[in-house]
């Protein structure tokens, strides 16, 4: 059929009416047009047809060829005649209303069957004018929702499956993915309400970012306050109604480029005084801890497997990992201590490596009006191929932000302020204590008796936390609120632990493991992984010649001492000009400088 022959979604609509039967007693018009098409009149008068387009009548008035005629008298003969059909139920007139407006091409349906019926011989479009009887159609199948009075949307789909596959595929792409199988991740909100701010809290974003910006469009302020641009979009229009921001120009896909106005700018200034922050929007505290409950660090089972993936780059011996391996599953905390350069760092430093895993955190909180940053670049690691604002939505809600889980090292620096909530007086912007951002990973605190701090102090502050496994953190506001205290917690000391805290705390500390001095085949392989590194190719007799005339019964081994040596080897290579190679004088230079005051 050509272009000009092809029947819109209305005509087709049209058409299906004239299905239905006139009233109970009558013949159906579907069988007067029938007959008027083959010549022939019936007995009673036929209702009037509805009004058909130019296209149509043009296509019903067009002569039909000298063999579809006498195919179509032989089929009249030998038909009974048509009997009254009911009417459809208005189910089927609904789902056949509901392709209108749909911009379809139903010129495949033109063609004919490969059929025996007569019927298969006609015009196209005086079998969609009148749909075969009882007699001649093909039988099928009914299909839900299609109901009695012929094919309806569903067996429309059925013929045409590319259709089908096609409403399939756009509605998995855009159905919200509420299933919460494999690891956390948190869905983008889809309404203002899902964010659990208020309308107030995102202009307040919005003005603060364009008094400090000048200009911006519609998806630069969602990209820097991390918000859906169909959440952000209506609340600048009703900024605009105000007149607290300005079209300035147009942006690409219905955006504008907003300017603040001075009535705007204003009340910005205003909104500085209060909170100079307009960064992300803040999580709710809800959020945040269902989110920690989701990624707990106490759910991670830690294998052997994992712990030497961890170590493998660790001279360290099998029954040092098998002390490792259920003080890091039981989730709470351990001492770790023994003589200083035995590597008690870093193990400490590796042992989040062990659960293979990253986690959600939110850039920032919010709990009742004050903002706390969480997010610590200086702390924390992003992952790179955290999802990312493309030029669709994303399902990931951009206020959080995906990183490896983390091992926040505090030292003989610590103090007590760093242990709570401390807030910028300039900024008014509140910055999470160490152990807040820490949570669902490891927090370790190097040379554990060298604060600054009473060890007792440090000690009095976490003693019901370690117990409990929840911390209360007082905010600037004078509330006090409970959050998760999910973290592995090392102590890393070169003290004896019972010289450093009473019973009732190691109580409290289960595990208290001793990182012993390496052997001297250890103190070997220990050599032998760092030459490569340092650009020496490994010689054991120089290492034995070094052991036996400079350890053996004079000092004892140190995990750290081949490192350190054979950094003042390469340094003697270098100043004297010669290859790198290890050598007894090298060695012996090396010694002198290295063990002059021990």
């Amino acid at each position: 059929m050509s272009d000009s022959q092809k029947l819109t979604p209305a005509e087709f609509l049209a058409q299906l009416k004239q299905r239905s039967p006139a009233k109970s007693g009558s013949t159906a018009s579907n069988g007067s047009a029938g007959s008027s098409a083959k010549g022939s009149t019936s007995s009673a008068p036929a209702p009037n047809p509805p009004p058909r387009s130019a296209a149509a009548t043009a296509t019903l008035a067009k002569p039909k060829p000298a063999a579809a005629k006498s195919a179509a008298a032989k089929s009249a003969a030998a038909v009974k005649p048509t009997p009254t059909v009911k009417s459809p139920p208005a189910k089927a007139t609904t789902a056949a209303a509901d392709l209108d407006g749909l911009d379809l091409d139903f010129s495949d349906l033109d063609a004919p069957a490969t059929t025996d019926n007569a019927e298969a011989a006609a015009p196209a479009a005086v079998a969609v004018e009148a749909p075969p009887t009882e007699s001649t159609a093909p039988k099928e199948p009914p299909e839900a929702g299609a109901g009695k009075g012929g094919a309806g949307p569903t067996i429309f789909l059925k013929r045409h499956s590319h259709l089908s596959e096609l409403f399939e595929r756009v509605n998995k792409l855009l159905g919200s993915q509420d299933k919460n199988d494999g690891p956390y991740r948190p869905r983008s909100p889809e309404n203002l309400d899902e964010t659990r701010l208020t309308q107030d809290e995102v202009e307040r974003l919005a003005l603060k970012y364009l008094l400090a910006k000048g200009t911006s469009s519609g998806r630069g302020i969602c990209s820097q306050i991390k918000l859906p641009f169909t959440i952000v979009d209506p609340i600048l229009k009703q900024l605009k109604s105000e007149q607290l921001v300005a079209y300035r120009g147009t942006a690409e896909m219905g955006d504008y480029e907003y300017v603040i106005t001075d009535f705007g700018r204003e009340r910005a200034r205003r909104f500085a005084e209060e909170c100079s922050d307009y960064g992300a929007a803040p999580v709710s505290l809800q959020d945040y801890l269902k989110a920690m409950a989701a990624q707990s660090i106490a759910d991670q089972v830690v294998t052997a497997e994992h712990l030497h993936k961890a170590f493998k780059d660790l001279i360290i011996s099998r029954e040092m990992l098998d002390q490792l391996g259920p003080a890091i599953n039981s989730g709470r905390g351990m001492f770790l201590f023994g003589e200083p350069g035995n590597g008690k760092t870093s193990i400490a430093e590796r042992i989040t490596q062990c659960f293979g895993s990253s986690i959600w955190i939110p850039r920032a909180l919010g709990i009742d009006g004050d903002i706390i940053r969480l997010y610590d670049p200086g702390v924390h690691d992003a992952v790179e191929d955290a999802a990312a604002p493309t030029l669709f939505q994303t399902d990931v809600d951009q206020r959080w932000v995906h990183i490896v889980r983390p091992t926040v090292i505090a030292g003989g620096e610590l103090t007590m302020k760093e242990l709570e909530v401390t807030q910028n007086m300039q900024t008014k912007v509140c910055e999470a204590p160490l152990q807040l951002k820490s949570n669902c990973g490891t927090f370790v605190i190097d040379d554990f008796g060298r604060q600054t701090m009473p060890v007792t102090v440090l000690l009095n502050r976490w003693i019901v936390p370690l117990e409990k496994r929840y911390d209360f953190l007082n905010l600037p506001s004078g509330k006090k609120v409970q959050v998760p205290f999910d973290q592995l917690i090392i102590f890393s000391t070169n003290l004896e632990p019972k010289d450093l805290v009473d019973g009732a705390f190691l109580r409290r500390i289960p595990y208290k493991i001793q990182v012993p001095d390496p052997t001297e085949e250890e103190f070997h392989k220990i050599f032998q992984a760092i030459a490569p590194k340092m650009g020496f190719t490994y010689d054991r007799s120089a290492i034995d010649y070094l052991i036996m005339t400079h350890f053996r019964g004079v000092r004892p081994l140190r995990s750290c001492q081949p490192r350190d040596l054979m950094l003042q080897v390469k340094n003697f290579c270098t100043y004297r000009g010669t290859a790198r190679k290890i050598t007894p004088e090298a060695f012996d230079f090396a010694v002198k400088n290295y063990f002059s005051v021990l």
